[in-house]
């Protein structure tokens, strides 16, 4: 009994000296800036506080592309159609609360409540009166939710890899697994405040169809906006699923009145591309793209052929309004990050 209370004692030591070991503190919105900010960066502020990073480039009179990010990830995974839209349309991009170099206004609320309300606020902030929502996984979910509850703001809505259907029994089970790890609420207090590169490269690694897509810097990224001030526990909560969620359905949906394109990616691991046949299925009219050998995030995966589709759309929605011969001196002057 006592050589056994020895090894626990001594096991307990070693297991409490890699948790140290592993321990990662947060790193200040400061230093995530002077790294991450884009030569267009704006902040929304609350009184003297900065609450919201987003980015506004393009011409002013053109019409407008907002587009939303998905969970854990930041406005970045759109650079390759930013560089692609600004000359024709003004495109806004956000980080949602507690992701990017956006602050957490209310960590017990976050959710897809809080994130349309954000998309709005920057809209309003804009003087943006319509505008294309365009949303990836948990930002998709947050562009429908948009949709309904706005339908007189937006022109079009695309729905790339959107979340929102729960999953039918078999699906869900090709889920990264630091998503699975996430999910048990043991698993999310011990790893809250460790150093999560290794899951988060595999997490990646899993959202693309060629995992050579992930580079060190997208881990570093990912990893270092993760330790923003309060973005752990905001992250955690999202994952936890306490937050209120909106739940898509056949008769909610049917209720979208916008122009709308789905786009998803055939071998997506963490959202089936069932599901974006039934976001195809319940909004009258959608339209539905799969693209072949593609994973959860096509905007980048396929950053060419997706645009290009988009491109398409909105020409559609702007046949006679979209400019051709306005050139943005963004799309020449290089930035920071793309």
């Amino acid at each position: 009994m006592k050589r056994l209370f020895v090894v626990l004692v001594t096991l307990a030591i070693i297991l409490t000296a890699g948790w140290w070991m592993l321990r990662r503190d947060d790193i200040s919105y400061t230093t995530l800036e002077s790294v991450y900010s884009k030569s267009n960066s704006r902040f929304l502020k609350s009184g003297k506080d900065v609450e919201i990073h987003f980015t506004d480039s393009g011409p002013r009179d053109a019409p407008v592309v907002v587009l939303v990010h998905g969970y854990s990830a930041s406005l970045q995974t759109w650079d390759a159609w930013a560089r692609k839209l600004r000359k024709d349309y003004r495109v806004v991009r956000l980080d949602l609360p507690g992701h990017g170099l956006s602050r957490c206004p209310d960590n017990d609320s976050i959710g897809i409540e809080q994130f349309v309300e954000t998309v709005d606020r920057v809209a309003r902030t804009l003087d943006v009166e319509r505008f294309t929502l365009v949303g990836n996984s948990m930002g998709g979910h947050t562009a429908w939710a948009y949709a309904l509850d706005h339908p007189e703001k937006l022109d079009g809505l695309v729905l790339v890899d959107a979340a929102g259907w729960l999953d039918a029994p078999g699906e869900g089970e090709s889920d990264p697994f630091i998503f699975k790890l996430l999910r048990n609420g043991v698993a999310r207090s011990v790893m809250k405040d460790l150093d999560m590169s290794a899951l988060i490269r595999s997490g990646l690694e899993d959202s693309f169809y060629d995992p050579a897509f992930v580079t060190d810097e997208m881990v570093d990224r990912y990893s270092a906006m993760s330790r923003a001030p309060c973005h752990r526990d905001a992250l955690l909560n999202l994952m936890s699923g306490a937050t209120l969620r909106i739940l898509a359905s056949d008769e909610l949906l049917g209720n979208i009145t916008a122009p709308t394109l789905v786009m998803h990616g055939d071998s997506d691991n963490l959202i089936p591309v069932a599901h974006g046949q039934k976001f195809a299925d319940a909004i009258p009219g959608a339209e539905l793209i799969i693209y072949p050998q593609t994973g959860h995030i096509p905007q980048e995966e396929k950053a060419a052929e997706s645009v290009a589709d988009l491109r398409a759309f909105l020409a559609g929605l702007h046949a006679e309004e979209t400019p051709s011969d306005i050139v943005d001196p963004l799309d020449i002057a290089p930035q920071n990050g793309g």
